[in-house]
């Protein structure tokens, strides 16, 4: 029944209720019984840092916070691991090729069904505008713009950064404490 679904002979009539076997309320077709699971979406990004110590910021050309600035990060995409995704991203935005470290953290925000994980990774090229960015730039911890920063997981994630920066491991990151206000 699903492929006459897909070729359009029969109509979708989806309705809420919870399924045999559930908890929850979902979505299920009535036609032919599909339950339409939607799931939280993964942001994968990296504090990316160069030689000099120099964090990798862009400044976002689309919304949401457009002309704020933000690390390099995005939804990751099927068929990828978190690791290229990161990296992935870190191209589009800034055309930068980067070497993926180490976890940071791993930060949950159900407000907007999101579980943003994000590394530790180095600068191994030149930096350039990418389509997603208005522009792109590599900071001193000092000359960060704290004011302008898109969302709270870019603090945290650096603030979570700059505690970890002189150590080869340590265990990731979470919500920091009291943040539970920014993310239900």
């Amino acid at each position: 029944m699903t492929d006459d679904l897909a070729n359009g002979s029969i109509s979708p009539d989806f309705r809420t209720g919870v399924p045999a076997d559930d908890n929850r309320e979902r979505r299920i077709c009535a036609t032919c019984g599909f339950i339409d699971y939607v799931n939280p979406k993964i942001v994968a990004g990296s504090v990316v840092t160069d030689s000099d110590g120099k964090v990798l910021l862009c400044r976002r050309a689309i919304e949401p916070r457009r002309g704020f600035w933000t690390l390099p990060a995005g939804f990751m995409e099927e068929n990828e691991t978190v690791e290229h995704a990161a990296q992935r991203e870190a191209k589009e935005e800034a055309c930068a090729d980067i070497r993926i470290q180490q976890m940071l953290a791993v930060y949950s925000v159900p407000r907007i069904s999101q579980v943003q994980i994000m590394f530790r990774a180095t600068l191994e090229s030149s930096i350039n505008t990418g389509p997603e960015s208005l522009e792109v730039g590599m900071f001193d911890w000092r000359n960060i713009p704290w004011s302008e920063l898109a969302f709270p997981t870019v603090v945290w994630a650096l603030t979570h950064y700059a505690a970890t920066r002189h150590l080869a491991a340590f265990p990731p990151f979470t919500n920091p404490p009291g943040t539970e206000k920014l993310t239900r």
